[in-house]
């Protein structure tokens, strides 16, 4: 029988098993480049908001750029001077609102130290504080020119920050050490602290009772607060509410709104019987809720680029009007009470930040 001539190559399909494995490590590389690249265009082009018949786009107040990754926080809305916050940069932001053309409104900055969070002002006077969280402190600066005036320390991870016209203090609300701080707003000192049950968000005051209610966003409840005790009044549950963050009140039908980072729900809370009267499903990850009195409309924004407008018809009926698409990250905002007019702040990767308006459509 004769012998087949010896062949010291190596088999073929090896050379074709390692060419099929680099090609898919090739077409795997290309895949997740071109699917970065996506996402980078995606988040750094800021088109205009989906229609609404609802809500009307007027157009955007741009802000400077100080970074490649802008992330907004707060806004605060004194008259006509909108203060926004810099969670990235530590700035705060002040808009001088034009009434006749709020596009051309004018822009000033005060560039400060540490993740800037919550703005208040001191009724009565240019004095403003506001919250900065890397540094655990409260800078006091004049409203007008911005410029720095005092420091205050306050506890880890200081937030939500309110004025309470009945004790004439400052409350401080600090996330990881479960605490708030209580500051006299003329001596710039702490005056006493208060520790909470969980971790808090935002609070908003109930000018009824004179408690200020406090969301616990690990335990999914809620607190009254007695300021001039200093203590703790009451606690409720806020199921089916997972995570709650931003708050509003319903001063006349005594309601207190919560949005819900982790379920994407907003929750009404009845405060004289303490209990969850209805759910609405919103944007995911609400941060920011805001209320309207005089239209009875309900806004809240979130990180996945949803502004939802709810419409209430009564103390225990809500609808869900429209779910306008914004951009990923315009979590925050408020609503002009005498305007009516809604702000919502966008984040922004490799261009400018930016505050968007919208009207109500009547």
């Amino acid at each position: 029988m004769p012998f087949a001539p010896f062949n010291d190559e190596p088999p073929r399909t090896t050379k074709t098993s390692r060419t099929i494995v680099l090609r898919a490590f090739l077409f795997t590389v290309i895949t997740g480049i071109v699917a970065a690249g996506s996402i980078v265009v995606y988040l750094a082009y800021i088109g205009k908001p989906s229609h609404s018949k609802y809500m009307s786009f007027e157009g955007f107040i741009e802000l400077p750029k100080e970074r490649t990754l802008n992330v907004l926080d707060y806004l605060t809305l004194a008259g006509n001077t909108l203060f926004a916050t810099s969670e990235s940069t530590g700035s705060v932001f002040k808009i001088d609102l034009n009434p006749h053309d709020l596009l051309s409104s004018s822009v000033s900055v005060q560039h400060g130290s540490g993740s800037a969070h919550g703005v208040v002002l001191l009724p009565g006077t240019n004095v403003a504080f506001v919250t900065r969280s890397e540094e655990n402190k409260v800078d006091v600066f004049d409203a007008q020119s911005l410029a720095l005036q005092a420091t205050i320390p306050v506890a880890d991870d200081a937030d939500a920050i309110q004025y309470l016209p009945s004790s004439r203090l400052l409350y401080v609300a600090s996330g990881d050490p479960k605490l708030a701080t209580l500051i006299d707003p003329l001596k710039r000192v702490p005056v006493g602290t208060i520790p909470l049950p969980g971790k808090p968000e935002s609070a908003s005051l109930d000018p009824k009772t004179g408690w200020l209610y406090q969301n616990l966003t690990d335990n999914g409840s809620i607190v009254a607060i007695d300021v001039t005790k200093r203590a703790i009044a009451g606690q409720w549950s806020l199921n089916p509410c997972l995570g709650p963050t931003g708050m509003a009140i319903d001063t006349k039908l005594h309601r207190l709104f919560s949005v819900c980072a982790k379920n994407a729900t907003l929750v009404v809370f009845d405060l004289d019987a303490h209990r969850v009267v209805a759910s609405l499903n919103i944007g995911g990850g609400p941060d920011v809720v805001a209320f309207d009195p005089a239209l009875r409309r309900i806004y809240s924004a979130g990180i996945s680029g949803e502004l939802t407008v709810i419409q209430q018809d009564g103390p225990d009926t809500y609808q869900v009007l429209d779910r306008i698409h914004t951009h990923y990250g315009a979590h925050t905002l408020t609503v002009d009470p005498v305007t009516h007019k809604v702000f919502v702040a966008y984040a922004s990767l490799l261009v400018a930040p930016r505050i968007a308006i919208f009207t109500p459509v009547k």
